[in-house]
C-alpha cells in the first residue's frame, strides 16, 4: 500500500476491529470482580476513622477498641507509668524512632513526649498489635510493666517501645486527635 492508497476498509477489516472490541470488553468485565475484590471490605471502610468515648477509663485502666480491623489500646497511665517511660534512656532502646503517626518527623526519638499528644500525657493510644509476627501482646505485663507478646517474647515498655524480645520495631501509634477531654477521634 502506498501512500496515495485510497482503498475503504472492507468488510472484514470492520468485523476484526468490532471483534477486538467486543472481546476487550469482555474481557475487562470477567477481570473486574477479581480487581474489585482486592479493595477493603465496607466494614473496614467505615472504620476509616472512630471516635471513642475515654470518659470511664479510670487511671491505670485500658480500653481496647477496633479501628480499620485492628485493635488499639488506649492507655491512661499512672504518673508512675509517665515516669518509668521518661526515665529511659534513647541508647537503651532497640528501636530509636517514634513510630508516632501524628509527628511531620517520620524520624523523630522514641522519647516519651514523642509517643503521646502534649497536655495529654497520661493517655497512650496505639496500635496493639506486635511489630513482630502480628500477635496480640496482653497488657501490664512482662520486664516492663507494659505489654508482653507471650507468642515469641516481645517486651514493650509503658510507652509501646520494644525493649526485649525479636519484635523489630515499636508499637505504632495511629493518627489521632483529641476532640475534647473525653472524646478522641482516631484515624
Amino acid at each position: 500500500m502506498s501512500a496515495t492508497d485510497t482503498t475503504e476498509p472492507t468488510r472484514r477489516d470492520i468485523l476484526y476491529i468490532a471483534t477486538g472490541a467486543v472481546g476487550a470488553v469482555g474481557v475487562a468485565s470477567f477481570a473486574w470482580p477479581f480487581i474489585d475484590q482486592m479493595n477493603p471490605d465496607a466494614s473496614t471502610r467505615a472504620l476509616a476513622k472512630v471516635e471513642v468515648d475515654i470518659s470511664s477509663v479510670e487511671t491505670g485502666r485500658s480500653l481496647v477498641v477496633k479501628w480499620q480491623g485492628k485493635p488499639i489500646f488506649i492507655r491512661n497511665r499512672t504518673e508512675k507509668e509517665i515516669e518509668e517511660a521518661n526515665a529511659v534512656s534513647l541508647e537503651d532502646l532497640k528501636d530509636k524512632i517514634a513510630r508516632n503517626e501524628n509527628l511531620k518527623d517520620s524520624s523523630a526519638a522514641a522519647t516519651d513526649a514523642n509517643r503521646v499528644v502534649s497536655g495529654k500525657e497520661n493517655w497512650l493510644i496505639q496500635v496493639g498489635i506486635c511489630t513482630h509476627l502480628g500477635c496480640i501482646p496482653l497488657g501490664e505485663q512482662g520486664d516492663f510493666d507494659g505489654w508482653f507478646c507471650p507468642c515469641h517474647g516481645s517486651h514493650y515498655d509503658t510507652a509501646g517501645r520494644i525493649r526485649k524480645g525479636p519484635a523489630p520495631e515499636n508499637l505504632l501509634v495511629p493518627p489521632y486527635e483529641f476532640l475534647s477531654d473525653t472524646l478522641v477521634k482516631i484515624g
